[in-house]
Order: structure tokens, then C-alpha cells, then sequence
């Protein structure tokens, strides 16, 4: 009986370490609109790698979801363009970054909207939706604190036909690294 109640306890306490564990590390987040189309659909189920951040940065062309600056209740999904201290221009469809255009194979359209040259802000980052024209993101004059970031998007798991890695886009290499 001793033994009994002992594995008992020793189960259970394995169960609340993991679901801690899995509670600070992971989350599941659902996509909300169309903003990220054509790399997620409305109603989209993710799973959020919620510790990619806590000893490092998040990087250009990294899909991330955070709480925004402007709107409480819920969260929102974009991929960063611009990290702390670079320049941002979007002219005649193209987004610019430090100079340097960006190649975007995963946008829906080009943007139909410029910005004049902007320069993000230290402990911030630039964000934008896939779906250029159908996004609230950066280019309505915001940006996104360091401390509102919750983790990057890791896998599509909802709907099941949609299952994949995130489609996180390496544009670190097209402007260099920091």
C-alpha cells in the first residue's frame, strides 16, 4: 500500500512539472483574420515556441505573435521586418530595409501604400502582415516592444490538411546579420 501511494505522488508530481514546463515553453495561439494570407488562414491553429526568445532575439523574417501596443484582449501574428535600429522604406511596392530591397516570396501582394524612411526604435520591431493590403501592423505607425513579444510561430497544427513547420523566411541573409 505504501509502495501504491508513493507512485502515486511521484505521478503526479511529474504531471505538474510537465504541464509547467509546457506552460512556460510552449502555447497554442489561433490566427484571427486575414493578415497573414497566403501563409496562414482565418482560424489557423499554431503552436507558439514561447522560450525562442528568452536568450536571444527575434530575427528578420521571423513569424512571431505578441500582444500589440494598441489593442488589449488579444494577440496578433505578423512577421518582422525590421529589428531595433534599422531603416524602413516601402516605395512603389517594395519594402526596404537598411537600403537594401527585400526579396518576399511569401506576401500575397505587394503593398500599395509607401512609408518615407523610418527608423525602428531601440527595443522594438517592425512588423507586417503577409497580406500586405489587409493588415494592421507597422505601417499604421506602430511598432512592437521587445516585452510584448510571446515566442515565435513553430507549427501549423489545425486545420489537419495544413499541417507544417511555420513558414519563417530567412531575410537576415538578404540584409546581413547584426
Amino acid at each position: 500500500m505504501k509502495s501504491f501511494f508513493r507512485e502515486v505522488v511521484v505521478t503526479f508530481a511529474i504531471a505538474v512539472a510537465v504541464f509547467f514546463l509546457l506552460q512556460t515553453t510552449i502555447q497554442s495561439s489561433v490566427v484571427v483574420g486575414s493578415s497573414m494570407e497566403p501563409s496562414f488562414q482565418d482560424g489557423q491553429r499554431l503552436i507558439v515556441n514561447k522560450a525562442a526568445y528568452r536568450f536571444g532575439e527575434p530575427s528578420r523574417g521571423d513569424i512571431i505573435i505578441f500582444h500589440p501596443p494598441n489593442e488589449f484582449g488579444r494577440d496578433y501574428i505578423k512577421r518582422v521586418i525590421g529589428l531595433p535600429g534599422d531603416t524602413i522604406e516601402i516605395k512603389r511596392g517594395t519594402v526596404s530595409v537598411n537600403g537594401i530591397a527585400m526579396k518576399e516570396p511569401y506576401i500575397k501582394a505587394s503593398p500599395y501604400y509607401d512609408i518615407p524612411l523610418y527608423r525602428v526604435k531601440e527595443d522594438s520591431y517592425f512588423v507586417l502582415g503577409d497580406n500586405r493590403n489587409n493588415s494592421n501592423d507597422s505601417h499604421n505607425g506602430w511598432t512592437v516592444p521587445r516585452q510584448n513579444v510571446i515566442g515565435k510561430a513553430l507549427l501549423s497544427i489545425w486545420p489537419p490538411d495544413e499541417w507544417s513547420l511555420a513558414p519563417n523566411y530567412p531575410l537576415q541573409e538578404q540584409v546581413g546579420s547584426r
